[in-house]
C-alpha cells in the first residue's frame, strides 16, 4: 500500500524543522517541503494547517499539487518530537526506531534527557550566564554516549540522532564564532573545552557521526543561521 501523499511545512533556520527534515531525508521520504517565512507568514497559513501558526507541520492525505490549499480531510501533525517519531512509525525499514523495544526505549530517554538537561542551561548560558551548567549538561549527555557506537544508542542512526543533532550544531557554530551575550571570548573558552579537549572526546566523535550525515549537511546552512543567531544573540 502505498503511502499518502506528505506536505512539510518547515521554517529555514529553525532546529525543530530541521529535526523533521533529517528524518524524512533519512527514510527517503518521497515529500512536498514548503517553506514558511517566520517573520511573515501567509495569511492562509494559520486558518487551513495549524491554527497556532506554529512549525513544522506534516499534512498528510493530502494532494500535494497545492500546499496552499491542503484538504479539509488531512491529518495535520505538529510537534517536531511527534513528527520523529511520525515519521518512525510511517518508514518502519528505515530504522529510524529499533525494532527491539529495550533499544526504543533507549532512544526516547535519550531525546527526553537532551530536552531536560539542556533546554534550560543552553538557554541561560547563551543569554549572559555562566557556562558551568551548559558543560555539565552536556557531560551527562555524553555519559548517555555508547563508548565505542557511532550514535547515540549503537551504530545506527536513530530519531535520537535526529532530534539533537541541529542543536548541537548550533551550538558548536557559536561557540566557535564566539556568538552569545557573554563576556567577549568566553565562547571560544567554552568550544576548546567542549570540541577539542580530551574530556569531550566522546561528544566529539557523536558530534562528526552526525554531521557527516548527508541528511544533516543538506538540511543545514551555517551562515543564514550564523548571520540568525548573530542578530539574536550578538553582545550588547
Amino acid at each position: 500500500m502505498a503511502t499518502p501523499d506528505i506536505i512539510f511545512y518547515s521554517a529555514k533556520g529553525s532546529p525543530f524543522s530541521q529535526r523533521v527534515e533529517i528524518a524524512f531525508q533519512e527514510a527517503k521520504a518521497d515529500i512536498t517541503k514548503y517553506s514558511i517565512d517566520l517573520r511573515d507568514k501567509p495569511e492562509w497559513y494559520a486558518s487551513r494547517v495549524n491554527s497556532t501558526g506554529m512549525l513544522p507541520v506534516v499534512v498528510y492525505g493530502s494532494p500535494r499539487s497545492d500546499p496552499e490549499h491542503p484538504s479539509p480531510e488531512s491529518a495535520k501533525i505538529a510537534e517536531s518530537h511527534i513528527l520523529l517519531e511520525f515519521i518512525a512509525d510511517l518508514y518502519l525499514d528505515s530504522g529510524l526506531l529499533p525494532k527491539d523495544p529495550v533499544e526504543r526505549a533507549r532512544v526516547r530517554l535519550f531525546i527526553d534527557a537532551a530536552v531536560t538537561k539542556l533546554t534550560a542551561p543552553t538557554s541561560a548560558f547563551f543569554h549572559g550566564g555562566s557556562p558551568d551548567g551548559f558543560i555539565a549538561a552536556l557531560m551527562e549527555i555524553q555519559e548517555l554516549l555508547p563508548p565505542t557506537a557511532n550514535f547515540a544508542v549503537g551504530d545506527h542512526f536513530t530519531i535520537a540522532d535526529a532530534a539533537i543533532a541541529p542543536f548541537l550544531a548550533r551550538w558548536e557554530l557559536r561557540l566557535r564564532n564566539d556568538v552569545g551575550k557573554f563576556e567577549e571570548g568566553t565562547g571560544l573558552r567554552v568550544y576548546e573545552e567542549l570540541f577539542q579537549s580530551e574530556r569531550f572526546a566522546r561528544l566529539q566523535k557523536y558530534y562528526a557521526s552526525i554531521s557527516n550525515r548527508e541528511s544533516f549537511k543538506n538540511s543545514f546552512d551555517p551562515e543564514y543561521i550564523l548571520a540568525m543567531d548573530t542578530g539574536r544573540l550578538g553582545r550588547h
